[in-house]
């Protein structure tokens, strides 16, 4: 008996695991249900709702007349809103945007194409496309079968960043606006606005003559940058033997060279707002990383851009002005301008310029110290955003310093530096 009591034992389990699992699927699917319809009631909606069920309680309890009336009239007028959400919102939507990249002040037009490519027609509906922290809304009428309707649109920019622009969002609702049902569709897009820039004349702004680099104290066996002569070694490249030389004096001399590096241009951006007494001196050093960079750039240098926090690799203008475009002040631990310049010592030891920008609460001693902790080797050129300054130079140790109050003094200034 014990034996056949045991054995009947896993059926039964087996059988509430069954109608436990069962439950649980079916709750679950009642709160999905249940979110669903709540996330179509409005925060007026629930007000009204509110309302009525005291009321109800107030008309069948106390036996008032008028609360009952009222009662009525909020349960119909909620009735009438929720017939508003009945119909389809089956839209292929396509969203266009002609340039995804613009610069400050300039507009990004786009196009939104809604289209039925079902067989029976759309009751008319709302659309709404995010862009950033806004939203346009676009009134779509009735749609028949096969057609299809295109909205377009422009985006002004008034200050650089990155902003999504979608997704696109289909509303069905009520005149009250009580109740919404809201469908997403298509993909958000990235519109990314730069800052502004300027151009400048000449190549690599003047910093350097030869095309190779510039030439290191380090000697070498074999590179261009020829340093002096000196006797034949074993082991040595019978390649560089100096035959003139040998004939002359009768011993095997070999060339000596210098090691020359890559022009290695470095942007050192201050992201800290304590040493920016304004936003727009931070804008304005942007700004001006932006036309350093780009310059550099169409003159085939390596490109990197340092701030607090990481190393962004320049190497086409896009890419440059697409990581100027998405940056935003730092977290004042992380550090200013003298920790910045000791990031670029320690990740970019090769660097041949390095340019460090900054704002105009930084101090001359501040500055110098920053400069100092630069690679050694390495051109320093320090440029300070200060709002309304006239343009000026300065020598601060082995660097120098200019001072812009606006982006166009930028190239006028530069060439003061190189004159």
């Amino acid at each position: 008996m014990a034996a056949e009591t045991f054995a009947q034992t896993p059926p039964a389990r087996e059988g509430r695991s069954w109608w436990t699992d069962a439950a649980g699927h079916a709750a679950s699917g009642l709160l999905r249900r249940l979110r669903s319809v709540v996330r179509v009631i409005r925060p007026a909606a629930w007000v009204l709702i509110a309302a009525a069920v005291v009321l109800w309680i107030g008309g069948m309890a106390l036996g008032w007349s008028e609360s009952t009336v009222a009662a009525v009239v909020l349960t119909v007028a909620l009735a009438l809103c929720t017939l508003f959400l009945i119909g389809r919102t089956a839209y292929d939507v396509s969203l266009d945007l002609t340039r995804t990249r613009v610069v400050v002040g300039e507009r990004a037009v786009g196009a939104l194409t809604l289209a039925n490519t079902s067989g029976r027609a759309i009751l008319p509906s709302r659309v709404v496309l995010p862009v950033g922290a806004g939203r346009g809304v676009f009134a779509v009428g009735r749609l028949a079968a096969g057609e299809s309707v295109e909205e377009l649109f422009a985006i002004p920019t008034t200050r650089r960043g990155v902003l999504a622009v979608g997704p696109v969002s289909v509303v069905r609702g009520d005149p009250l606006g009580l109740l919404e049902r809201v469908h997403r569709r298509d993909e958000p897009v990235d519109l990314y606005v730069h800052p502004r820039t300027v151009a400048f004349e000449g190549q690599s702004l003047g910093f350097f003559r030869d095309l190779e680099g510039l030439a290191a104290r380090d000697l070498s066996p074999d590179d261009v940058s020829f340093h002096a002569l000196r006797e034949y070694q074993p082991g040595d490249d019978l390649r560089h033997v100096h035959w003139r030389s040998t004939a002359r004096t009768g011993t095997v001399m070999v060339r000596q060279y210098e090691e020359t590096r890559r022009s290695h241009f470095v942007l050192g951006l201050s992201r800290n707002p304590s040493e920016y007494r304004h936003p727009d001196e931070f804008e304005l050093a942007i700004s001006a990383a932006g036309s350093l960079g780009l310059r550099a750039v169409r003159d085939s240098r390596q490109v990197d851009l340092q701030v607090q926090g990481r190393t962004v690799a320049a190497e086409s203008g896009k890419r440059l002005l697409d990581a100027l475009a998405a940056l935003e002040p730092s977290r004042p631990r992380e550090g200013g301008i003298l920790d910045l310049a000791g990031t670029i010592a320690a990740n970019l030891p090769l660097a041949s310029v390095v340019v460090l920008l900054c704002g105009s609460t930084v101090e001359v001693a501040t500055l110098r110290a920053a400069c100092a902790r630069l690679p050694y080797g390495a051109r320093a050129l320090a440029i300070v955003a200060k709002q309304g300054a006239s343009p000026t130079l300065r020598r601060i140790g082995d660097a120098d310093v200019v001072t812009i109050g606006e982006l166009e003094q930028l190239p006028a200034a530069l060439r003061k530096v190189l004159a």
